[in-house]
């Protein structure tokens, strides 16, 4: 008989894993359930010791390669163009819309997977509605392509199978992906502008210094006769002259430095250092914090609104708030929860959410209308966003013409300052 490894969460909150000898995926899942368990992950073993497994559904074929020791097979996708945000926003959409039409749920993934044009998106659909045909849940069909649907999509599906209200979970979730996709686009928005000046300024530059001032230094060196040139001008020629020359070295250097950076940040103390710089660099570090804080209410209390235990829904919020240092504090959260303690009080022992965050989170405890509360913080937080980057657009506009004045003029500068000691040497 198969053995699957699995990993599930517990009516705590904590996170079991361990092995099972089944039939298939579907008999691990209820054998789990029946254990008051939470599946969150079964995959089938592949040979080895308990530590070497394979996370792959029993209908893929064999890797063409044996898996090494500590070596652990991933689920790929058979497609070369990923599913985007978007694309599974509308899905969600229109798969509530149907099931709340009256539509079966199998005839309703059918439907969709004929419409679909994004030939992987339309073959992970005819996964779901084969798996679901053999007799499997909806939940444990899509548990089978963890790159398109998440721990999030996941744990909700899951909550609204359990409660008979899948329609209406869908419909939350639906929501909860186009608020999450028009936050994105507000924070990305309001750093287009700023990267786009700031690259053409770079290429100014760049051109000055390498076909510009080249030009002048030997102007300067025939008429000057060896006259010494002004501090700033000799410090222009000087930068050109690096840049020219060493431009390869240059380039070199930077990219060596953004892969050792990008290195640094994969480590929990480099992410969390990063993580930390970003929430507290002016002028976007309140725009970030702002938007981590409204994601933070509207996952929550999706989550909990559609029925997921406060501990599961606490980890799940952790895993796509998109911040480490934010993930450390909800894990310190989850801890005192765990203990007994309500959310209001360590949320606000950590010292990371603003005051009204926690105070509203306290009233919702208190009232037993805490997915509630959650959702207005995220309203509240998302206005501030929308806010926020209205203010940014008109700081950083006149910033960034003012930088541009400055690295350009002293250029002009530092090439005319020569040539009025040449009008006067020529006087």
């Amino acid at each position: 008989m198969p053995r699957f490894a699995y990993t599930a969460i517990d009516a705590q909150g904590a996170e079991k894993t361990g092995l099972l000898d089944a039939p298939d995926v579907k008999q691990v899942a209820v054998i789990l359930r029946g254990q008051g368990l939470f599946p969150t992950d079964v995959a089938a073993q592949v040979g080895g010791p308990p530590s070497l497994r394979a996370a792959k559904p029993l209908e893929a074929k064999p890797a063409s390669k044996p898996a090494g020791k500590g070596l652990k097979l991933e689920l790929r996708l058979p497609f070369g163009r990923i599913v985007t945000r978007k694309e599974l926003s509308i899905f969600t959409r229109q798969l509530a819309t149907l099931l709340k039409a009256g539509m079966p749920l199998l005839r309703g993934l059918e439907v969709l997977a004929r419409q679909e044009r994004n030939q992987g998106f339309r073959r992970v659909m005819e996964s779901l509605t084969e798996a679901i045909k053999s007799g499997g849940t909806l939940s444990e069909a899509m548990a089978q392509h963890p790159r398109v649907f998440d721990r999030l999509y996941l744990n909700m599906i899951k909550a609204g199978e359990a409660g008979g209200v899948l329609d209406v979970v869908l419909d939350r979730l639906a929501r909860f992906q186009e608020k999450s996709l028009q936050l994105r686009g507000k924070i990305t928005a309001a750093m287009v502008y700023p990267v786009i000046v700031l690259a053409v300024a770079v290429l100014i530059l760049v051109g000055l210094l390498v076909f510009v001032v080249p030009k002048f230094k030997q102007i300067f060196a025939d008429l000057l006769k060896g006259a010494p040139l002004p501090a700033l001008t000799q410090f222009v020629l000087t930068v050109s002259d690096t840049v020219k020359n060493h431009f390869i070295v240059a380039l070199g250097l930077l990219v060596a430095g953004w892969i050792v950076l990008q290195l640094f940040a994969k480590t929990h103390a480099g992410a969390r250092l990063l993580d930390t710089l970003l929430v507290r660099l002016p002028p976007f570090g309140d725009l970030f914090l702002k938007g981590i804080v409204a994601r933070f209410g509207r996952t929550l209390g999706t989550l909990l609104s559609s029925g997921v235990p406060i501990l599961p829904a606490l980890l799940i919020t952790r895993d796509t708030c998109g911040n480490s240092r934010i993930g450390d504090a909800i894990t310190d959260v989850h801890d005192r929860v765990k203990e007994g303690a309500p959310v209001a009080r360590p949320l606000e022992a950590t010292d990371v959410f603003p005051p009204m965050v926690t105070s509203m989170i306290d009233v919702g405890e208190h009232t037993g209308r805490l997915p509630e509360m959650l959702g207005k913080v995220a309203e509240i937080y998302e206005d501030e966003v929308d806010h926020a980057v209205a203010g940014l657009s008109s700081l950083i506009e006149p910033i960034l013409i003012l930088f541009l004045a400055l690295v350009v003029g002293t250029i002009v500068i530092a090439l005319f300052l020569p040539i009025v000691r040449i009008v006067q040497l020529l006087t």
